[in-house]
This record gives C-alpha cells, sequence and structure tokens, in this order.
C-alpha cells in the first residue's frame, strides 16, 4: 500500500491506495467525483479521459500511484472553466450529446483541442477528437461545437497556446516523485485537504450527499431521559444491528464499524464519525465515513437530529439523513429503495432504544445487518401496494 498525494480540481487529496489501483478508480471512489465515466477500460473510448498536469490522460489505464504530486482535472472541475461552460453551451446549442455518457471525456478533449488549435478545419477536430467514440450523435454535432467555440475566442483575439503550454515529453503525470510509503502524510497540509486514514475513513465537512430523506421516530421516554441516553455513542451504536463503535466513545471523534450482507455481498465498513451535540436546542450532528476493504465500497452519511417533547412523557425523534454510496454496493443505492430500507432500520433502532430505556438489555451489538432481507421486504411492499391500487380500479 502506498499514499499518493494528488491535487484534483485545485483541491489536495491525500489517499491509501494498493498500486494497481488505476486514476480512474481512484478519482471516482476517493474524492467521490462520478462525473469520470469508464466505458471499455482499455484506454479506448475515452469516457474516462481526464487532465493530468494539462494534458488528456486515458485514466482507466493510468496507475494513481504513478500520478503522484500531480494536478489532475476533471469535468468537474470545468464548472468554473471559461472554456467548461463555452463548451457546455455550445454542446447544448448544437446537441452535441444523447445519451451523455461520452460526453465529460468529450469535453475534457474538446477542451484541450481550444487550447492549441489555432484555426482548425473540420478534419483536423475530428483527428484530434478521434480517440473519443460516441455511440448516439454521429459526431456532427461534437464538431459543430468545437468549431464555434474556437471561431469565437479566435474572434476575441484569443489565440491558441502552442502545445498548450506542454514543456516536456513522457507519460503525463511522471516526475513527482515516488509515492509516499503509508502512514507518512504530512499532517500541516492534511489538516486542509480531504485525508483518507489508514482505517480506510475520512470525514468532510462540506460533501454533497448522493440523496437524503427525513424520517422520526417516538420513544416513551422523557427528553431529557432520551437526551442523556444519546450522549452514550456506544449505546447508540448496540441499538443499531451490525454497527459497534471503539476507542474513547465519550470523544467528539468515534471509530467503529458496521456489518452489514446485501445478497452474496458481505462487507464490513471500517470508518469514524465526528459527533457534535447542542444541549441548548437537544439536537445534534454525526458526520462520517468507511470503507470495506474486500469489496471497495465506500459510504458517507451525515444524521443531524433533534428531539421534541411529545406529551406523556414521550419524545419525538426528528432524523434527516444524507448519504453517499460507491464501489461494487453502489447498484442498491436508489434512493426510494434506500429510504424503505432506512425506514424499516430505524424502526428497529426505535424499538431497541426503546427497550434499552425501559429497562431492557437487548443485545444487538455485533450482529449483521441483513440489508438483502430488508431490500426483498420492500421489494415485496411496493408490489403489494401496486397490486391494491389495480383492485381499486
Amino acid at each position: 500500500m502506498s499514499v499518493v498525494s494528488l491535487t484534483i480540481n485545485g483541491r489536495a487529496v491525500h489517499a491509501e491506495v494498493e498500486p494497481r489501483v488505476h486514476l480512474a478508480d481512484f478519482i471516482r471512489e476517493t474524492p467521490t467525483l462520478t462525473g469520470t465515466h469508464l466505458g471499455c477500460e482499455h484506454g479506448v473510448c475515452g469516457a474516462c479521459t481526464v487532465m493530468v498536469d494539462g494534458v488528456p490522460v486515458r485514466s482507466c489505464i493510468t496507475y494513481a500511484v504513478t500520478c503522484n504530486g500531480a494536478s489532475v482535472t476533471t469535468v468537474e472541475g470545468l464548472d468554473e472553466d471559461e472554456i467548461g461552460k463555452e463548451l457546455r453551451a455550445a454542446f447544448t446549442r448544437e446537441h452535441a450529446l444523447q445519451c451523455g455518457y461520452c460526453t465529460p471525456g468529450m469535453l475534457i478533449s474538446a477542451h484541450d483541442v481550444v487550447v492549441r488549435a489555432q484555426t482548425p478545419s473540420e478534419h483536423d477536430i475530428r483527428i484530434a477528437m478521434s480517440g473519443n467514440l460516441c455511440r448516439c450523435t454521429g459526431y456532427v454535432g461534437i464538431i459543430r461545437a468545437i468549431q464555434s467555440v474556437i471561431a469565437a475566442r479566435r474572434a476575441r483575439g484569443i489565440v491558441a497556446v502552442a502545445g498548450a503550454g506542454r514543456t516536456a515529453l513522457g507519460p503525463a503525470g511522471c516526475g513527482h516523485g515516488e509515492a509516499l510509503a503509508a502512514g507518512t502524510i504530512n499532517s500541516a497540509s492534511a489538516a486542509t485537504s480531504i485525508t483518507v486514514h489508514t482505517g480506510g475513513a475520512e470525514i468532510l465537512a462540506d460533501w454533497k450527499p448522493q440523496a437524503s430523506f427525513e424520517q422520526s421516530f417516538n420513544v416513551n421516554q422523557a427528553i431529557g431521559v432520551v437526551w442523556d441516553f444519546f450522549s452514550d455513542t456506544a449505546a447508540v451504536a448496540s441499538c443499531l444491528p451490525g454497527a459497534s463503535v471503539s476507542g474513547d466513545t465519550s470523544a467528539g471523534d468515534v471509530s467503529g464499524k458496521m456489518r452489514i450482507k446485501v445478497g452474496p455481498i458481505a462487507a464490513e465498513f471500517h470508518g469514524a464519525a465526528r459527533i457534535d451535540r447542542d444541549p441548548v436546542t437537544y439536537s445534534g450532528t454525526i458526520n462520517g465515513s468507511g470503507r470495506d476493504q474486500r469489496s471497495s465500497s465506500a459510504t458517507r452519511g451525515i444524521i443531524r437530529y433533534r428531539l421534541l417533547p411529545k406529551g406523556q412523557g414521550a419524545t419525538t425523534v426528528e432524523l434527516n439523513v444524507g448519504y453517499r454510496l460507491t464501489g461494487p454496493l453502489a447498484q442498491f443505492s436508489r434512493s426510494d429503495l434506500i429510504h424503505d430500507i432506512a425506514s424499516r432500520i430505524i424502526a428497529t433502532f426505535a424499538r431497541n432504544v426503546d427497550e434499552r430505556l425501559s429497562g431492557g438489555e437487548r443485545a444487538v451489538a455485533g450482529t449483521e445487518l441483513n440489508a438483502g432481507g430488508l431490500f426483498f421486504l420492500a421489494i415485496a411492499d411496493r408490489i403489494k401496494s401496486y397490486v391494491r391500487r389495480l383492485l381499486r380500479r
């Protein structure tokens, strides 16, 4: 294992990876920039094209460790880029995309052509873009879009940059030095960047959830009792099947794991979470992430909760949950199904909390969460609901 340090879209990223991990997988699974698409995985179709030190690169056949120290730009990095904005507008205007799968790689390659080609002919652009395949458009709109951007920029007096500013030959990203040995990340730089720790966990303050939902449940205990219980991280984790925590559970940062099973896939997510609580508003936030080393699946989640008095000595717990899931288990991450499954998990959690606070000792810690069983229960309920609607007609 080696620690790779890259600058991706202007942001420092440090992660521990195996030497065989390709740059495309690294980009998609570590900073979760899924705009970079994987197509043929042989360097032929161009869907995975990114810029490494300003040079278009097939990220599916480029090892992440060979790019240590390099600057990488993905399609997300073109959001505020002047040429990127002009290309997006031109692609829309010229109907240069249909399914959109090849479009991220097309935009990266087109950006390079716009920068370095002064007055290319249609044939020149077709040759320059020949490494990016499209199954939908026939390329006519793509070529027209690139031509229009180049023509508009040249008309404004913006000239091409010879060789796009490249000053050296050789594989893009090389020459930056060897990847660091595991555990040698500079602590000063890690404090202001995305850092994947040795255990595979990362805690981010500004990541964007893939999906979110709201849920609430009631506990037959007074709000003060429930609030005190929520301060006991180990006790709370023991009420969630498959979850457990370790280390100093009284601290704001905790480590733990979650074991789940989905059909033939069994995963054990090891991670960390940051816990913040506000006793004035009876609210808190749990922001964490984890990674399953065996399946290379990774998850991030943020749970915001608030306790409200319900009356007659009961408490309502309101939850807002946001999450992101990548890797093989992401195939089960359709937000509507996840919501159904999460509702069942939360119902189980609520029952366990109620029992613990009522003096019971329900031992659920360490048991395996059978997400597959919950998945099929959710599907069965949907089918039943659909049949009932048909019968009412």
